[in-house]
């Protein structure tokens, strides 16, 4: 049975790759200490989560953990050796960020550096997916020209048609301290691939949904939304102008579809 090693599994996008997994009859470690909570109150509060998974899936084993402790992380690593590990711990929010900026990039950039280490002494071989943000390239797609569509707005240039691309500058631009943190994680985990010939790999992920996420106003939009309409009155539903302005479509990435490509 492949062992694999899940961080952040309490969370929207760990716990999905959880439950695809442990569906798929690997042996599934996760490492979570619902830190959410501490960032967002009680409405981020992830233990739930880790209890569903935990009733659902017999090889889903939960480690309570938090990736800033050096040392717990590389005793962890040891004792587990993964297969593979998919790194989806972070802290996510912009605002909170500027307020706690320590706490932000000890848990995104020096949490994946410890993650990163640990695997390079005991499990180089292993697969190391970091799921990394879009908010890496800062605000220089907003310089890109674009053109407004029925129902959204899309890049002028043909070259972008697909997207941004990885290739994109992310220097020279304003991120956010959210951003700069995981600038730091994502270029750290691809040295680790480069210098030490290791199997990593970044995915720069923008507006994800799934099922399970415990969404608050500063983050998780699509949950918080859904959440804010199911609490108005039934019969005055509200509308997404009136709770967070004008706009058009976001789009949304199904995490399913993310974990199909995972395996």
């Amino acid at each position: 049975m492949k062992k694999l090693l899940v961080t952040g599994s309490g969370g929207l996008i760990g716990s999905e790759a959880v439950a695809f997994f442990a569906a798929e009859s690997a042996k599934v470690h996760g490492v979570d200490n619902n830190l959410r909570a501490d960032f967002f109150g009680a409405p981020g509060d992830t233990s739930w989560n880790t209890k569903r998974l935990q009733q659902e899936h017999r090889n889903f084993h939960p480690h309570e953990l938090d990736i800033r402790n050096r040392a717990a992380v590389l005793d962890l690593i040891e004792q587990i050796r993964p297969d593979a590990i998919i790194h989806t711990a972070a802290q996510p929010g912009h605002d909170l960020a500027a307020s706690r900026p320590f706490d932000d990039f000890d848990v995104n950039a020096g949490g994946t550096l410890n993650l990163s280490a640990a695997a390079r002494q005991w499990c180089r071989e292993a697969p190391f997916v970091h799921m990394s943000t879009n908010k890496v390239y800062g605000d220089g797609p907003n310089r890109l020209n674009l053109v407004e569509q029925e129902t959204r707005w899309d890049y002028a240039d043909p070259e972008f048609a697909a997207g941004i691309k990885e290739r994109f500058p992310i220097d020279q631009c304003l991120h956010s301290l959210f951003g700069a943190s995981q600038v730091a994680a994502d270029v750290m985990v691809q040295e680790y691939g480069r210098y030490f010939q290791m199997p990593t790999c970044c995915l720069r992920g923008g507006c994800l949904t799934g099922p399970n996420h415990s969404g608050v106003e500063l983050h998780g939009f699509l949950s918080y939304l859904i959440k804010c309409n199911l609490e108005r009155n039934a019969s005055r539903p509200a509308s997404p102008e009136s709770l967070l302005g004008p706009g058009d479509d976001r789009n949304c990435s199904a995490l399913h579809q993310i974990c199909c490509r995972l395996s």
